[in-house]
């Protein structure tokens, strides 16, 4: 009855084998451990509370070589990020804006007094030679003299040429429309009315009579004008003055010329 009650009991007999085995297998990767073998040898490490000991140790073992590697590389990136602090040190150093920003250390000597240089005493001979130098160059006042009649005579011809050179007078060619009052108003005399118009920079040109509506025809002509002389609102300024025959002016074209 104890036996079949002991096969249906779920009881981990070989416990001990599988931790033996799983300290072999962490040895072989990390190294054998003096403490677990230490602890794995004693009396009761094949299983119960021993076996549980015997995997603490295995697995603190394991810690403890990984926090090793950690250190490791740790220390690693300490001495590369060192490297790199006396690599940019250097590097500032030898750059020309750090060189002008450093203060530079002057090493003071102490004051002495100098002695006045001795004067020195001319000998005639000397003094016969300074006489020799003409300081005022005499020589240097006829050059310049002939330079200023260089470049006066080129002004001179140079204004003579732009004289002669004819002006560019700027002109522009206006198109007006001259609107009547009504169908009534003698088309004949309003264009005379206009053409009548005389001013300095004004040249009248061709004319047309062209339909409204209701029989009512405008009068287009063409003038050329002087910008400087005449402008657009002296011409409609001018042109209403005829208030008998023109109702109003406007401007249909404008071009430069």
């Amino acid at each position: 009855m104890a036996t079949n009650f002991l096969v249906h009991e779920k009881i981990w007999f070989d416990k001990f084998k599988y931790d033996d085995a799983e300290r072999k297998f962490y040895e072989q990767m990390n190294g054998p451990v003096a403490g677990a073998s230490r602890q794995s040898s004693g009396p009761g490490a094949s299983g119960g509370p021993g076996g549980d000991h015997s995997e603490l140790a295995i697995r603190i073992a394991s810690l403890e070589v990984e926090n090793q590697n950690l250190r490791s590389v740790v220390q690693d990136l300490q001495q590369a990020i060192s490297r790199l602090e006396a690599r940019l040190s250097t590097l500032e150093k030898s750059s020309p804006t750090h060189r002008a920003t450093a203060p530079q250390t002057q090493h003071v000597s102490p004051m002495r007094q100098v002695e006045p240089p001795a004067k020195k005493v001319a000998t005639p001979a000397e003094d016969d030679e300074d006489n020799d130098i003409d300081l005022f160059g005499s020589g240097d006042e006829e050059e310049d003299k002939e330079a200023a009649r260089l470049r006066e005579e080129r002004l001179r011809q140079y204004a003579e040429k732009k004289a002669k050179k004819p002006l560019l007078v700027a002109k522009s060619s206006i198109l007006l429309d001259v609107k009547p009052w009504d169908d009534e108003t003698d088309m004949a005399q309003l264009e005379a009315c206009v053409r009548s118009i005389q001013l300095d920079g004004l040249v009248w040109g061709g004319s047309q009579l062209v339909p409204v509506g209701y029989g009512i025809r405008k009068l287009r002509i063409q003038c050329v004008v002087e910008d400087d002389k005449v402008g657009t609102d002296l011409l409609e300024e001018q042109i209403t003055k005829f208030e008998e025959h023109v109702q109003s002016v406007d401007i249909a074209a404008f071009n430069k010329i």
